[in-house]
């Protein structure tokens, strides 16, 4: 297995098990199944509402020495709903009470997007809190705290664009670890990956297969489809691999790490095989003219009437 290795020589497996849309009841074995198989990094977070049950199969695969918690790497991350400072460490220990754990490898700010306490996602303006009012730098302050105190290994951010980091390294000095992004073979963040690879940030990639079964409210007719894509079909049968295991391996080559999500165990298997495959060069170079810059997870439902969000200043570009 591949890794990205931090500037303390901690290391985040390049391939992890995502768990957004991980179904109670299946969560569960979709763990224990992927430990058995070699996984050792798992992406969680508050929102996806699983947390306690991923906790009972860590909870069981360390009490049965199937694995060492220090071979494990957990992410998790801090919803929008919990952005003002005092509020990070409660939020902390809620999923670390869930996740039967006494820390995390891994913990980020989810999106850079506050939202009123008692609502977990917004259906209106109202909802949403201006990030005048509450700003991200105040929210890292309370990631950094997490840090010093030992409680979360490392820290970082998602959905952040370069504005949005550096406006958190001007005002806190402390720079995220991680930034974990959409990030595919047709949104390959280049600017921001060469922004990451200059300032010693660590890329993960979510969504990487497209999330075809994300929320059909979410997904355009004309959408473009990776595992329908030619280029990507000729270059996995010209290297023997699935379709899957070509984007992931892509990804891997290029010095990202992945959260794939998946319940099935054949294709839990499959996508973990992909961080031992070396592509040629020319491969890469085929793979990397392929960025549409086309967003999946768009992020217009925080652009609701009445608030200040907007597609333009969410990202940026």
């Amino acid at each position: 297995m591949k890794h990205l290795t931090f500037e303390n020589n901690d290391n985040m497996p390049a391939i992890g098990l995502g768990t957004w849309k991980s179904s109670p009841g299946e969560v569960y074995k979709a763990v224990r199944k992927a430990v058995e198989l070699g996984y050792r990094h798992f992406d969680c977070a508050h929102l996806y509402g699983n947390e306690a049950e991923i906790g009972q199969a860590l909870s069981d695969v360390l009490k049965n020495n199937e694995v060492k918690r220090e071979d494990l790497w957990i992410t998790s991350k801090l919803w929008n709903n919990r952005h003002r400072p005092e509020q990070v460490l409660p939020a902390f220990n809620v999923t670390l009470k869930n996740l039967c754990l006494d820390y995390l490898d891994l913990y980020l700010i989810h999106w850079p997007v506050a939202i009123v306490d008692e609502v977990d996602f917004p259906s209106s303006g109202a909802e949403l809190v201006s990030l005048n009012d509450i700003p991200l730098s105040k929210t890292w302050e309370g990631l950094i705290g997490l840090k010093e105190n030992n409680l979360s290994r490392h820290i970082g951010v998602s959905n952040f664009s370069i504005k949005k980091i550096e406006g958190l390294i001007a005002e806190t000095s402390v720079k995220p670890e991680v930034n974990q992004i959409e990030m595919h073979p047709f949104l390959q963040q280049k600017k921001l990956k060469e922004y990451a690879d200059q300032n010693g940030i660590f890329l993960t990639g979510y969504s990487p297969l497209g999330s075809s079964d994300r929320p059909a409210i979410r997904i355009q007719a004309d959408e473009p489809k990776l595992f329908t894509n030619e280029t990507i079909l000729a270059l996995a049968e010209k290297n023997g691999i699935s379709a899957a295991q070509m984007i992931l391996a892509w990804a891997v080559n290029r010095g990202t790490s992945v959260v794939p999500k998946s319940v099935n165990p054949g294709r839990l298997s499959e996508n973990l095989a992909a961080a031992n495959i070396v592509l040629e060069s020319e491969d890469m170079e085929t793979m990397n003219a392929l960025d549409k810059h086309y967003r999946y997870i768009k992020g217009d439902f925080w652009c609701l009437e009445g608030s200040d969000y907007t597609i333009a200043n969410l990202w940026d570009e």
